[in-house]
């Protein structure tokens, strides 16, 4: 039981102790920004950005405390064995006070900690298996902060500096935050999905970073035609084309079907979510095979950054515009340009780096792993924390019918078949 297949590394600890830092550190940019915005009378960039914290800040809180509700009685006498903080998780009135005073991440981020620095301490494979649990749920909420945050952040940074052509120092700090954040969210959600599959050989810290590579390759063209179109064209124009776009990927991903919370009115709020997600970069929400519908959301966003870009030249094309010194085609050839061998990073990723099947298809081939925890008997059925993943020497399977998964259960095996598919 020791051999578990869930391997918690000190690697990954560091790259926790890293998110925490950085977000901290993004925290007090976030305030210093609003402050010096205040003071300079920029009072529309000032509002942008404190609707954009506090929106952001307002969904993390929601997912947060649904799941936290989500979760079975078996996993909270599991997490109470081994955490300290379970216990103040149990009572829900202090859990929800918490949330309400948007404090629901950082009491996330005290869970991964404390479970993290245990399981170095005396190495268990049920330490190791509840930290990937929690690590799981804290890289999705970062995942979700980066595109409801950081990337709508760093286009409001990158427009004020156009406008104005001149980087001040709190912009630029800020815009820096921005770009790590988008990085270490990326990086923690590729290391959080290697925890679901065998073949972890295929997913070293060469992966994540091409990994990290193609994803920035796409996402920072597509930050920059927005933040261009924005710094010129009138504000509203940038907000007809989120509203258009935004509906469209909405519709898609409801289209889908996914499957991802435990309650209707979640679900619903996770596909408005995924199509905020979407407007910034690709994430795969359903099972099956993701390259047609990968080329579809491409295709889509390479035509929208087109648009915004060809919008943004014919604005300024009686005005000989430049960007830093550098002529307004070559930019144009730029962001196109980046956005193309992107594409072709993505590719290769995939042909080389990235496991072919889901975790179910392989599942169905292989025995059933179940994480038990040590509060439970190995030979229960019913344990949390479970997730069906593979062992190399097939045994036959169980006769009884497996019991439907949810919280954070059904939350790791939706996420970690849609991620290997």
């Amino acid at each position: 039981m020791e051999d578990s297949i869930f391997l918690y590394t000190i690697s990954d600890f560091m790259l926790n102790v890293l998110g925490l830092l950085f977000f901290f550190s993004d925290v007090v940019l976030d305030i210093w920004a609003v402050l010096s915005f205040y003071q300079e009378e920029a009072y529309v960039s000032m509002a942008v950005l404190i609707f954009l914290l506090l929106g952001s800040s307002l969904l993390l809180q929601i997912f947060s405390w649904l799941w936290y509700n989500y979760s079975s009685e078996e996993e909270s006498i599991c997490l109470g064995k081994y955490m300290y903080l379970e216990k103040y998780l149990k009572n829900r009135i202090f859990c929800g006070v918490l949330h309400v005073c948007q404090l629901g991440v950082f009491l996330r981020f005290a869970g991964v900690m404390e479970i993290s620095l245990r399981n170095l301490k005396t190495r268990t494979a049920k330490k190791e298996g509840i930290a990937v649990y929690l690590t799981h749920d804290l890289s999705m909420l970062r995942l979700i902060e980066t595109f409801s945050e950081s990337a709508p952040q760093l286009t409001l940074m990158i427009t004020i500096i156009l406008q104005r052509e001149d980087v001040e120092w709190v912009t630029g700090l800020k815009t820096l935050g921005s770009f790590a954040a988008i990085s270490i969210s990326v990086v923690m959600y590729h290391r959080s999905m290697r925890s679901f599959h065998k073949d972890k050989a295929q997913m070293t810290w060469t992966s994540s970073l091409v990994y990290f590579l193609w994803n920035f390759l796409l996402i920072a063209p597509r930050v920059a035609a927005i933040a261009l179109f924005a710094s010129t064209l009138p504000l509203g124009m940038i907000a007809v084309d989120f509203v258009c776009l935004w509906v469209a990927l909405f519709l898609w991903s409801w289209h889908q079907k996914t499957d991802f919370m435990d309650s209707l009115a979640g679900e619903w709020l996770y596909r408005a979510t995924v199509a905020l997600i979407w407007y910034f970069s690709w994430i795969n929400v359903s099972t099956g095979s993701s390259r047609r519908k990968s080329i579809i959301y491409h295709s889509m966003i390479a035509v929208d950054i087109m648009l915004l870009l060809g919008l943004w030249w014919w604005w300024n094309s009686d005005k000989d515009q430049c960007v830093f010194g550098m002529p307004a085609l070559a930019v144009f050839i730029s962001v196109g340009g980046s956005y193309t061998v992107g594409i072709l990073g993505k590719i290769v990723y995939y042909k080389i780096f990235h496991p072919n099947k889901t975790a179910t298809e392989e599942s169905e081939e292989s025995e059933v792993y179940e994480y038990a925890p040590a509060c439970l008997s190995d030979d229960e059925v019913d344990t949390p924390f479970s997730v069906e993943v593979p062992l190399p020497s097939p045994q036959p399977r169980p006769q009884h019918p497996p019991r439907p998964l949810t919280g954070a259960q059904k939350r790791m095996q939706k996420l970690a078949d849609n991620f290997f598919s």
